[in-house]
């Protein structure tokens, strides 16, 4: 989240596409209601169910299911066209001025410029802006602004481009995630040609408003099924903020991952992102893009490098090109670029002060300047080893063994026959969990004979963990909140703590190495592991560690504080990149400091009641619970809405203050047009994403899922998205517009059942007792379903069988012209569970059904809007 979840509170407008905030947040949702009730704010939600959370709507409209981008584009050019954009915050806080390189092309066929069509990818050097300075009236004769801040022009002229709050994935150096030895792309100009009055052909504004003038209310209606009436009431009720020139109300944008689980999911954020941006809606107290994670600590996963291309604090594992630490430094390090008369803070400028800081934390003595801080210690990944990548090379047979700690990969999946299939060739897996699950009794899967079973040769291990409730440690929620937590009850029986089970292996690795030796002992042998109880680190030693701490004095010449050797850091403004610091991440140093355990605070004062609760644990980075809040001001550092003021420019104290932390240099007066997007080289936030930033464009286009049933409407020769990546082993298969397969199929989760565990919890188990999929009335009615009889659906790749919940909250759709059907399935059901479950299930598994193909940004699965066809069983 950019925001939180209780500033939703906050907010004038909600549009809740690609998740259910009510069914699977309902906690969450209080704030949206607190909205509604107190800000009488308006919500929309975008949804191919009329769900519980559509039902609190003051609109629904039904979309088809992989359609977002469609609609979001549509909303876009609604917004230009009627001149519904904040004018000032597009022109000064985004790159919509900016010129891009001469060559670069739109993909009206389907293709941006670069792209090869034998290795499929895109050579993206014209997706850079071009060198230079002052451009405006040079291609159009229009007159220059004046004054150290901007003024869109009038009309049509006034509309600027949305950029990815966040700067997407680029934020650092180029280079496609597991790269064999590829030298840096090219670097962004330092300065950059632009034009203020957003006239030049090539100017991200103008090159934004060509893009979406094909996504028409009639071409949205065609891609989506929404009628165009229906659709043009949507954009104007969540554009009106904006009308006549507004700047006090906000909106915001909720999903969950009804977006990302697309070969497409990250650009529908960014289109999200781009509506925002050109709405002035980031940065603001009830503004924002706000992911609503699945799980509690799956933020504080990612920020620990839960993915397989990052480090702690989303700096980028190295490759084998980096053949040093200066090279790679120099590689994933970015420098300014920008228009001559602004500025731009750069902030991941102190990258090498992260790095070093990061490897002193995992090496300890042994990260010395001489060696590179042993910088060739860390793994250089060679390939992508993201989610089905991994599971395609164990059935491959090039994965031998897998350790899967609370990850359920028969159920998740996609293409849960193939993960089954994947383990019957491994040598060995090793399960900790509190229940036996599908994948640590992968074997026993509906289907294979008992003579089959005895020709699995895998090795399996299961080591019982602790649940939530019996363990200490920290959650980091989807508003970006460590939080503290104690332990409940004590682990059952022979169950142990995870980090006792994750050390206890380690520990006797690094026996085995000092024994035997090996071909490179170094990175086990010298990993800084001087726990207490090295058998059973404490969580509090490790968050510690985490926050990082002085490993000499250091002073800072402008406070003149020093900070002893040994002393926990106040933040990461004290990290530096002369090996006297460790820190295990950056974004969460200040979160364990000399004052004790930020994360542990419990106050409940909140002096401007926006819900900031500043003493209420402890939000990454530096405590501050909106970023980019800089943008909450105009030019002049003054609120655009002094009634929901978050930070501001005091001009007595020459400083930002605020109710909020700050995001921004404290001491730069808005005179010197500092960027608000400290995180972006340009300091502004990027509507147009330059070079290696995205792999499949740098603006979202609509294409169909990797299933669809039709062609694109948009460029029926390409269809899908041109670097989806599918798979070829004989276990992959795709069904084809127009066959037999033309029912279109979502997956989702539902409020009475948590993912894939409470199927063994009898209070859950008795509320929803057994599977089922939800059909809409009208096909049931022509195939003569009725509720309560079993049918099975079936994909290319499987089949599913469950009662049929026959239902008029899911309408047929009319799709470019044809008569459309879509499906509902609940993903909670396997082959394991209590015994109350016996007998009632057919025991398949939702995600036999889902495609093996991936986004080629994020590499998330496609497990919403594939084909199946439904029959009686």
């Amino acid at each position: 989240m950019t925001n939180g979840w209780i500033d939703i509170k906050n907010t004038d407008m909600m549009l809740i596409m690609g998740g259910k905030t009510a069914e699977n947040h309902p906690c969450g949702f209080k704030w949206a209601v607190e909205a509604k009730v107190h800000r009488n704010a308006k919500t929309i939600v975008v949804d191919p169910r009329l769900t519980r959370t559509a039902a609190n709507a003051d609109m629904y409209v039904q979309i088809r299911a992989g359609a977002d981008i469609a609609f979001l584009g549509g909303v876009i050019r609604y917004a230009i066209e009627n001149n519904r954009i904040a004018k000032d915050y597009l022109v000064n806080y985004t790159n919509a001025a900016f010129i891009i390189k001469e060559g670069f092309k739109l993909p009206d066929d389907g293709l941006y410029s670069g792209f090869d069509p034998e290795k499929q990818v895109y050579d993206k050097s014209t997706w850079n802006y071009e060198e230079g300075g002052n451009l405006e009236g040079k291609a159009t004769g229009v007159a220059a602004a004046s004054g150290h801040g901007h003024s869109a022009g009038q009309g049509d002229e006034a509309h600027a481009q949305k950029t990815d709050a966040a700067g997407a994935a680029g934020y650092q150096g180029a280079g496609p995630a597991g790269a064999k030895g590829v030298a840096p792309g090219p670097l962004l100009p330092p300065k950059t040609a632009y034009d203020f009055s957003l006239q030049h052909p090539r100017c991200v504004f103008q090159l934004l408003r060509e893009q979406y003038s094909r996504y028409t209310p009639e071409m949205v209606e065609r891609i989506t099924g929404i009628p165009q009436d229906q659709f043009l009431k949507a954009a104007d009720l969540f554009t009106s903020i904006r009308k006549d020139g507004d700047m006090k109300k906000v909106a915001t944008i909720i999903y969950a991952v009804g977006w990302t689980q697309h070969s497409f999911g990250t650009q529908i954020i960014r289109t999200a992102a781009m509506l925002q941006l050109l709405m002035g809606n980031i940065g603001r107290a009830g503004g924002g893009v706000n992911a609503l994670r699945g799980h509690s600590n799956i933020q504080g996963a990612t920020d620990m490098a839960g993915i397989f291309d990052n480090l702690p604090g989303y700096l980028k594992v190295p490759t084998p090109a980096d053949t040093d630490l200066a090279t790679y430094l120099k590689r994933i390090t970015p420098t300014v670029a920008k228009p001559d008369p602004w500025d731009s803070m750069n902030y991941w400028s102190n990258t090498p002060k992260f790095v070093v800081s990061f490897l002193k934390a995992m090496y300890g003595p042994a990260a010395t300047k001489e060696n590179d801080f042993a910088f060739n210690y860390l793994p250089k990944i060679d390939r992508n080893y993201s989610w089905v990548n991994i599971w395609n090379d164990m059935y491959e047979g090039t994965v031998k063994g897998l350790f899967a700690f609370g990850m359920n990969g028969v159920m998740i999946g996609p293409d849960s026959n193939k993960n089954i299939n994947a383990l019957k060739k491994a040598d060995w897996l090793v399960v900790c969990e509190i229940y036996p699950d599908e994948t640590s009794e992968f074997w026993r899967a509906p289907g294979i004979t008992t003579e089959e079973m005895k020709q699995i040769n895998t090795t399996v291990y299961r080591l019982p963990g602790a649940g939530f409730a019996e363990k200490d440690g920290s959650f980091t929620n989807s508003a970006r909140w460590l939080q503290w937590k104690n332990i409940a009850v004590p682990p059952p029986g022979q169950a142990r703590f995870d980090q006792d089970i994750v050390a206890t292996i380690f520990l006797k690795v690094r026996e085995l190495y000092q024994k035997e030796g090996g071909k490179f002992p170094d990175p086990v042998l010298h990993t800084a592991f001087a726990y207490t109880n090295p058998y059973g680190p404490s969580l509090s030693e490790v968050a510690k560690e985490v926050n990082g701490k002085a490993l000499a004095d250091l002073t800072d010449p402008k406070t003149n504080i020093t900070i002893k050797a040994g002393q926990q850091l106040p933040g990461f403004a004290w990290l530096k990149d002369d090996g006297t610091t460790s820190c295990g991440n950056w974004i969460y140093s200040g979160s364990w400091t000399e004052a004790g355990a930020m994360i542990q605070r419990r106050g409940t004062e909140d002096p401007s009641g926006l819900g900031i609760y500043p003493n209420w644990a402890w939000s990454w980075p530096a405590n501050r619970r909106v970023l980019y809040n800089r943008a909450s001001c105009d030019l002049d550092g003054k609120p655009w809405d002094p009634s929901r003021r978050q930070v501001w420019w005091d001009e007595a104290k020459q400083s930002w203050v605020g109710n909020d932390v700050p995001d921004f240099k404290p001491d730069s007066p808005p005179k010197d047009h500092l960027g608000p997007f400290i995180m972006n080289p340009e300091g502004v936030g990027r509507i147009f994403v330059p070079l290696g930033g995205l792999n499949d464009g740098p603006f979202p286009e609509h294409y169909e899922p990797i299933e669809s049933p039709i062609a694109n409407p948009l460029h029926p020769n390409q269809s899908s998205n041109p670097i989806a990546k599918t798979y070829k082993t004989d276990m992959d298969k795709y069904a084809k517009t127009g066959g037999e397969f033309n029912v279109i199929c979502t997956t989702y989760r539902i409020t009475e059942h948590y993912h894939y565990w409470t199927k063994n919890n009898p209070m859950n188990v008795q509320l929803v007792p057994e599977p089922f999929v939800e059909v809409p009335a009208e096909l049931a009615d022509r195939m003569g379903i009725h509720g309560g009889e079993k049918i099975k659906v079936s994909s290319i790749r499987g089949q599913y069988i469950a009662k049929a919940m026959v239902t008029r909250r899911i309408k047929p759709m009319k799709i470019d012209g044809k008569e459309t059907f879509q499906i509902g399935i609940p993903i909670h059901w396997g082959f394991r569970g209590i015994v109350e479950d016996e007998g009632k299930t057919a025991k398949t598994l939702a995600n036999q059904l889902t495609p093996t193909v991936i986004d080629p940004n994020a590499f998330t699965p496609e497990f919403k809007g594939f084909l199946v066809k439904i029959e009686k069983v």
